[in-house]
């Protein structure tokens, strides 16, 4: 249990008021990190900081993470951030024939410019504390491709190429960076996927969850807890050499 100890630490969450961001908290509050939850949604994240209060000391801030003035604010006001888990996402669908431009860049600010953005609020003060984990969510995406998410897979491969490229730029500064990427997991993001599945093709919503947990190999959904579990392990102070890395929690479904 030692090496679980992030006592002392203060970890940010982005997109922390539901789903994996919620899930993500809730560990580590639990291994001893005090915690900020960030988001658009600030009723959401005061929900999420009123149930997970009795984990541990945790607060939350509003934040757009694809809005540069934003998230200076918001990192401006955090005294130190030890670990950052960048985990807030948008995944839209679209033949790529029928993906305008707007929602091409949508996806490219949330997922990939957000992370970007986030990533070099902290590094100052990583650097000079000489310690840092910066952990980013994104997805089996990121490492392949699936139809009709051409802009989200171009998004998170963006994440992965660039988790890639940071950690070789701190690896000799006591920070880590490395991505986490997830296979279809039980959130509100499957829940959209669903719904669009069931109007689009008239399937029922038990038909749709088992087209979609068809491409794990254990014939089911990630659940947000598996995908914190291993956040938390790349978080910790005695995991220093986990840096660049992409870690699939898919059940298999990439080798």
């Amino acid at each position: 249990m030692k090496s679980l100890n992030l006592q002392g630490l203060h970890a940010v969450v982005t997109g922390g008021g539901s789903g994996i961001g919620a899930a993500v908290a809730s560990a580590l509050l639990e291994a001893g990190a005090s915690v900020t939850v960030m988001g658009r949604n600030l009723d959401r994240l005061q929900g999420q900081v009123a149930a997970l209060m009795p984990l541990g000391v945790i607060d939350c801030c509003e934040l757009d993470v694809s809005d540069e003035a934003s998230v200076k604010a918001a990192f401006a006001a955090q005294a130190k951030v030890d670990i950052l888990v960048n985990n807030a996402g948008q995944a839209e669908t679209a033949p790529l024939a029928k993906t305008s431009l707007d929602l091409w860049q949508r996806m490219l600010n949330v997922n990939l410019t957000g992370t970007f953005l986030c990533s070099r609020e902290v590094l100052a003060g990583m650097s000079e504390r000489g310690f840092g984990r910066i952990i980013n969510v994104a997805s089996t995406a990121g490492l392949t491709g699936y139809a009709y998410v051409a802009a989200y897979c171009a998004a998170k491969h963006g994440v992965v190429g660039m988790t890639r490229a940071l950690a070789q730029e701190v690896a000799k500064k006591g920070i880590t960076a490395n991505a986490v990427c997830p296979g279809y997991t039980e959130t509100e993001i499957v829940d959209r996927a669903i719904a669009n599945i069931m109007a689009k093709t008239g399937r029922s919503a038990e038909q749709a969850r088992a087209e979609l947990a068809a491409s794990n190999p254990q014939g089911r959904l990630v659940q947000p807890q598996e995908v914190a579990d291993a956040v938390l392990w790349l978080a910790r102070p005695d995991s220093a050499a986990m840096n660049g890395q992409a870690i699939s929690v898919c059940g298999g479904e990439l080798g």
